[in-house]
């Protein structure tokens, strides 16, 4: 009987001790065998994202990345990356919107990046005839003049937690309880934090990676004009705390019972990817909620044509759309925040 990635976790912390919330969220949804992207990637079963639930997303999108190219000067090679590309609807969406610009699909080079195998193979058959390029990391992409699109892949990076005691911070980690099931606990107290603690703060998230996502970004953008769209959830200006959780089947469920089998998330700390993307020398604007920007895109527009041209339809491309863009549904929980190299004005829609 082969074993599950739950046996191999236990089997870790046996011989290595408790692991930190960080590698723990790697090893459930990242690792090549077992983890839940690379094996069951369940999107619209255990979770739904703008882009499957309205086309119009993706289309204005697309239409954002060609006022973008323009604003860099419509370089006649650029990249159009997309990080964590799910079922290829959104580029879909997106391309086929640009479409209405044939210089801009003539110079563009898609590039995904995908560690899945499952999803590769989805994206591979939904853009095949855009040719797309797949990469498993952005740091593998050359580098050239680019525009980025992430939507929903800040929340999937991996996270510390740290919870303070009399004695000072402490790291949660995930051991094993008496009846050797999987339980969170506290290391010892430690030395040093890798970086500052919000000043006030009892608990505290901190996500090595989203840091290293703001490295990324710049090193590419030091010597080549681009800009990154990033669209995820999570609060634009405090330090989120506690926010780990997990869902199958559309339901919240513990992110400790079957790691592998569960998408597991957590909130962005757009405050901190602001600071390290500043840091960087990257010109920064956002976060501003998903509603807002897409409606400063022409959302209400383009939505009112969609429904006239699709009378059936009309109810369930307005529901569709009120899903995305409602303070009261994904308007306002999501983000929007664009990292860019210098010099290329304000982007669209912010």
């Amino acid at each position: 009987m082969s074993q599950t990635l739950k046996d191999r976790i236990k089997a870790q912390i046996r011989i290595d001790g408790p692991l930190p919330v960080s590698l723990y969220m790697q090893l459930a949804l990242h690792d090549r065998q077992h983890g839940y992207y690379a094996t069951r990637p369940g999107l619209m079963k255990d979770f739904a994202t703008a882009p499957e639930i309205s086309q119009v997303f993706g289309e204005l999108i697309g239409l954002w990345a060609v006022n973008e190219w323009r604003a860099m000067g419509s370089p006649a090679r650029f990249d159009l990356i997309e990080i964590g590309p799910g079922r290829g609807v959104l580029m879909t969406d997106a391309l086929r919107a640009a479409s209405a610009d044939p210089d801009f699909m003539a110079a563009l080079t898609l590039r995904l990046i995908e560690p899945s195998p499952a999803l590769q193979t989805v994206q591979a058959e939904r853009l095949g005839a855009y040719d797309p390029q797949f990469y498993t990391g952005l740091d593998q992409v050359p580098a050239n003049d680019a525009i980025i699109i992430a939507n929903e892949w800040l929340d999937c990076l991996p996270i510390r937690q740290f919870v303070t005691s009399p004695e000072g911070w402490r790291e949660r980690v995930v051991g094993l309880g008496e009846d050797e099931a999987l339980v969170f606990g506290l290391s010892p107290v430690m030395d040093t934090l890798p970086e500052p603690a919000p000043s006030g703060a009892e608990e505290w998230e901190y996500s090595p990676a989203l840091e290293a996502a703001a490295d990324d970004i710049a090193r590419r953008f030091t010597q080549h004009k681009g800009r990154a769209l990033l669209i995820d959830y999570g609060p634009d200006a405090i330090t989120p705390a506690d926010t780990l959780r997990a869902y199958q089947n559309g339901a919240q469920v513990s992110p400790l019972d079957h790691p592998g089998e569960v998408d597991m998330t957590a909130d962005v700390d757009f405050a901190a990817l602001s600071r390290y993307a500043s840091a960087r020398g990257l010109d920064v604007s956002g976060p501003l909620p998903q509603g807002l920007f897409l409606k400063s895109l022409g959302l209400e527009s383009r939505v009112s044509t969609l429904m006239a041209a699709n009378p059936a339809d009309a109810a369930r491309i307005g529901e569709a759309a009120m899903r995305i863009a409602s303070p009261d549904e994904m308007g306002l929980r999501f983000k929007a925040i664009c990292l860019s190299s210098g010099n290329l004005g304000l982007p669209a829609g912010f």
